[in-house]
C-alpha cells in the first residue's frame, strides 16, 4: 500500500513561487513514475510534471520553463517549485504514482495508481 500526502499549498500573488511537497510512503517500486497533475474549478485535470526513478523530467507546456520537478528518493519526497505564478495556476495541486512503468511525455490520469488529497494554490492580487 502507498500512501501520498502533499503540502505547500499557499495563497500568492502573480509573479510569486511557491514549492510543493509529496512524501511518500508504503512500498517502493523498482520502477515508478511520480507526477503532479491540477485541475481547477471548471476544468479537465491536468498532468504538468513527471519523473521517473533515472531522474528524467517531463513538462506540460503549460508550466515548461517555469516549475521544476525533483525528488529526494533518500527521503521519499517529490517537489514542485513553481516560479512566476499566475492566475491560471490557481488549482488543486495532487501527486500521482504510476508503478511498474517509467514516464511518458503526456500523463494520463488512468495510468496512475495512487494519488494524494490535493493542496490548494490560488494566485491572486
Amino acid at each position: 500500500h502507498v500512501q501520498l500526502v502533499e503540502s505547500g499549498g499557499n495563497s500568492v500573488q502573480p509573479g510569486g513561487s511557491l514549492k510543493l511537497s509529496c512524501v511518500r510512503s508504503g512500498y517502493t517500486y523498482a520502477d515508478y513514475c511520480m507526477s503532479w497533475f491540477r485541475q481547477a474549478p471548471g476544468k479537465e485535470q491536468e498532468g504538468i510534471a513527471s519523473i521517473d526513478g533515472a531522474g528524467s523530467t517531463n513538462y506540460a507546456d503549460s508550466v515548461k520553463g517555469r516549475f521544476t520537478i525533483s525528488q529526494d528518493t533518500a527521503k521519499r519526497l517529490v517537489y514542485l517549485q513553481m516560479n512566476n505564478l499566475q492566475p491560471d495556476d490557481t488549482a488543486t495541486y495532487y501527486c500521482a504514482e504510476r508503478i511498474l512503468a517509467t514516464c511518458m511525455p503526456t500523463m494520463a490520469s488512468n495510468d496512475f495508481r495512487f494519488w494524494g488529497q490535493g493542496t490548494q494554490v490560488t494566485v491572486s492580487s
